[in-house]
């Protein structure tokens, strides 16, 4: 029971440090990024969900897009506003929904994912071909919320395989000491008093 005890304070003592360099190395997000990563598929389906019912409802594509810009996560909210502001002063809608960034191809400086990605190609048809915004936006946003279920799927099971090590290098030990060796030494000083050996 003592051990148990020094090997909790051991690793109560040895988590932080190891948890603030994984921090300043940047493997764990922190306060909102954490929140953003977490929730940032569903909460962009959430503002393409407004956005659907805003048309839907009959306003200009330019109003429906400003007033969702402000309850969006950033990314989205800046290209809605920027969006609304062109479409507002008469702008080319190809230009208007175009990618402020679309010369940068780095991930990591390019603050569109690929699924603001897809909403702007939608919204670029939509305007050359007529046809329903509305309807491919909530399109997206069902994609996009079962894109999330999925993977947040795949992370429970990796946390129930990353499990599994830790648990078996525990219970095996104090299965072979408390099951497997009382019995074969039980057999083995029953067998060395008959005799037969």
């Amino acid at each position: 029971m003592t051990w148990a005890a020094l090997f909790l304070a051991a690793a109560l003592v040895a988590l932080p440090a190891t948890s603030a360099a994984r921090v300043r190395r940047g493997l764990v997000p922190v306060g909102d990024a954490a929140r953003q990563v977490d929730g940032d598929a569903l909460t962009v389906a959430a503002s393409l969900d407004l956005l659907a019912a805003c048309l839907t409802s009959g306003m200009a594509v330019s109003t429906a897009a400003g007033a969702v810009a402000a309850s969006a996560p950033p990314a989205m909210a800046a290209l809605l506003s920027r969006a609304a502001d062109l479409l507002a002063l008469g702008a080319d809608p190809a230009r208007a929904w175009a990618n402020p960034d679309a010369g940068e191809r780095n991930s990591t400086q390019n603050p569109v994912g690929g699924h603001l990605e897809s909403f702007l190609r939608m919204a670029r048809r939509s305007a050359s071909s007529g046809s329903a915004l509305a309807h491919g936006v909530e399109e997206l946003a069902v994609q996009l919320r079962a894109d999330a279920v999925d993977a947040a799927g795949a992370r429970a099971e990796r946390a129930a395989v990353l499990m599994a090590g830790p648990l078996g290098l525990c219970y095996l030990p104090a299965f072979l000491c408390l099951g497997i060796v009382p019995v074969v030494a039980g057999l083995a000083g029953d067998v060395l008093q008959s005799g037969v050996l």
